[in-house]
């Protein structure tokens, strides 16, 4: 099973190399840290703003191809941690076929993160970081 969240915070630190998003529980309390890049929380912070750039970003033109293929992105799952690395998962609609794409679950919160997409987390990686 897996629990809904939220993208709870986007905390960017302008003088380091790593910055973090902190997902929440949709019906609880429960925190999910995770150390991101700078490209990624930055393309986060853009996409949930609403910043149009000259020319589409990496997270744009994936969001592009996903749609121009007749795809859509139904969710995205946090699906296991392995030696302190996260894993992720979208699922995209193509017809009547659910298509499982593996992802980091930065570049999947980047993607989703200007629609109203929901995101999970597997239980057993939620119990083992909180």
């Amino acid at each position: 099973m897996s629990v809904q969240v939220e993208l709870h915070q986007i905390i960017i630190r302008e003088m380091e190399s790593e910055q973090f998003i902190v997902l929440k529980e949709v019906d609880g309390e429960r925190r999910l840290p995770i150390l991101i890049g700078n490209a990624e929380a930055f393309a986060i912070d853009r996409r949930l703003k609403g910043l149009p750039f000259p020319r589409p970003m990496t997270h744009d033109l994936l969001a592009s191809v996903i749609e121009n293929l007749g795809g859509v992105v139904e969710r995205v799952e946090i699906t296991s941690l392995e030696n302190r690395t996260f894993y992720a998962c979208l699922h995209i609609r193509q017809n009547a076929q659910i298509v499982k794409v593996d992802a980091r679950p930065s570049d999947a919160i980047a993607l989703v993160a200007a629609g109203n997409i929901p995101i999970y987390v597997a239980d057993q990686v939620m119990a083992e970081v909180v």
